[in-house]
């Protein structure tokens, strides 16, 4: 498996990998249009292409023989200032891995490239939020050292969820 940044050329293929996974873990909460309306503002070939140039923004691919095996995105500002602990503050906006290929270490490469790439920045703390149903993703992100540190939440469509924002010292 191989770490690298994006490229332009690889929006295409992170929008959709985005999509499928959001899919996978979340699909049959939403009704039909909302969940449509959620994939096409927040994983589309545009948006990701505009993410992968935004220089406020770094986009980590895991891929292994020209497959797109998961990806992250780190917003190298601080998303939930009201609850910033530290002084230079950044988000990991995503962390996805392929459906297919859970349980493999990819997230856990993602992850440590995105707590390299947060102190290479300079940051002292890293935000994420999590989805408070998503047991899973929670004891992930403990095992790395992150922990609740208030209670948000996340529209799609219409429905509103309740998060959890995480939050960890570097």
């Amino acid at each position: 498996m191989e770490l690298r940044m994006a490229v332009p050329a690889d929006a295409a293929a992170l929008a959709d990998l985005g999509a499928r996974s959001f899919v996978a873990k979340f699909g049959d909460m939403y009704t039909p249009e909302d969940l449509d309306n959620f994939l096409n503002e927040s994983h589309s070939a545009a948006k990701t292409a505009k993410e992968i140039a935004d220089p406020a923004m770094r986009v980590v691919v895991a891929e292994a023989e020209g497959r797109l095996l998961g990806f992250c995105k780190l917003v190298m500002a601080c998303g939930w200032p009201e609850h910033a602990q530290g002084r230079r503050v950044i988000e990991l906006k995503q962390l996805y891995t392929d459906p297919d290929t859970t349980g493999r270490g990819i997230g856990s490469a993602l992850m440590d490239r995105a707590l390299e790439i947060a102190r290479d920045h300079g940051a002292d703390e890293v935000q994420l939020s999590v989805w408070s149903g998503n047991d899973g993703a929670q004891n992930f992100y403990a095992r790395y050292g992150f922990g609740k540190i208030a209670d948000i939440h996340f529209m799609v469509g219409e429905q509103r969820d309740d998060e959890f924002l995480y939050a960890r010292m570097l």
